[in-house]
């Protein structure tokens, strides 16, 4: 029996007319690493404070058997949270951070977090405030990262960083933090970073979930073909999602058709995450 660290039934957030997340259902599995996607303003963080009890709502939502509105005290002992601005008590310094944060938090390991600044140029010396925005972020990472928690939750996680300690974030959080009895829910804008390690995916749009896949499986549905000349016409009848021009031939993207029968059509290619979003949002086809 899967056992789901979030269901969500009917879940939304108005705000008077102005639906921020309209009512959606859905289900998150315990042991896998789900990417939420979306432009600005989509609905994603809406989503993401509801589940965290950060916000009112509608519908019904339960994290890990717990309801966020009325036992947001209990449902924290096993989240952890980074919001894409990092806050930190500018007042400390970084050894008094995690003097703070040992004290109060019985699942922080603080010689992980050490390991982790180890790699990283923060000074443990010097105040937060006096910490550069990517340096601010990097101890904020450490600290959540060495808490264990059964639910992660990282609302763009690495913004500000550079490309090298996104990398090392990332394979990190592979190798050092997430197994099995772990689930870690990333909402980014750099698709290509996370695709590799995502095991599920949730494209939203004007606050409704228009999407919601395995990685492995979403990938075998979307193909691009670069139509063979003469062959546009047989193209158009598969009622393709999108179509375009590269390098002069007519390029169609389609989902659920027959790999085969595109292939005789001309050269073909699975799309990464980001083509796949593009083509979710943009398309008019299936």
């Amino acid at each position: 029996m899967t056992e789901y660290v979030i269901e969500a039934n009917g879940l939304a957030k108005s705000y008077g007319d102005f639906q921020a997340l309209k009512p959606s259902s859905f289900k998150v599995p315990l042991g896998r690493i789900l990417g939420v996607i979306g432009a600005n303003g989509a609905g994603k963080t809406t989503m993401l404070n509801a589940v965290l009890g950060l916000m009112s709502y509608e519908g019904s939502l339960s994290v890990m058997g717990n309801n966020p509105s009325s036992e947001r005290g209990k449902l924290m002992q096993d989240v952890c949270f980074i919001a894409d601005v990092a806050t930190l008590p500018k007042w400390m310094k970084v050894s008094e951070v995690l003097d703070y944060v040992e004290g109060v938090h019985t699942k922080f390991d603080r010689a992980k977090a050490m390991s982790f600044l180890n790699r990283t140029k923060v000074p443990q010396d010097r105040k937060v405030r006096a910490l550069s925005k990517g340096m601010t972020v990097q101890l904020h990472l450490a600290i959540v990262m060495s808490i264990d928690a059964k639910l992660l939750v990282l609302d763009e996680p690495t913004l500000g960083l550079d490309i090298i300690f996104r990398k090392q974030f990332y394979a990190s959080l592979l190798e050092e933090y997430f197994d099995e009895d772990r689930t870690v829910i990333i909402t980014t804008h750099q698709v290509e970073e996370v695709e590799h390690i995502l095991s599920d995916v949730m494209f939203i749009r004007d606050g409704e979930i228009v999407l919601e896949a395995d990685m492995d499986e979403l990938t075998q549905q979307f193909i691009e073909v670069m139509v063979t000349p003469g062959k546009e016409e047989e193209a158009a009848k598969l009622n393709p999602m999108s179509k375009g021009i590269t390098f002069g031939k007519t390029t169609c993207i389609y989902k659920n058709v027959d790999r085969d029968t595109l292939a005789a059509l001309g050269e073909t290619r699975r799309l990464g995450l980001a083509d796949i979003f593009v083509a979710t949002m943009t398309g008019e086809g299936q």
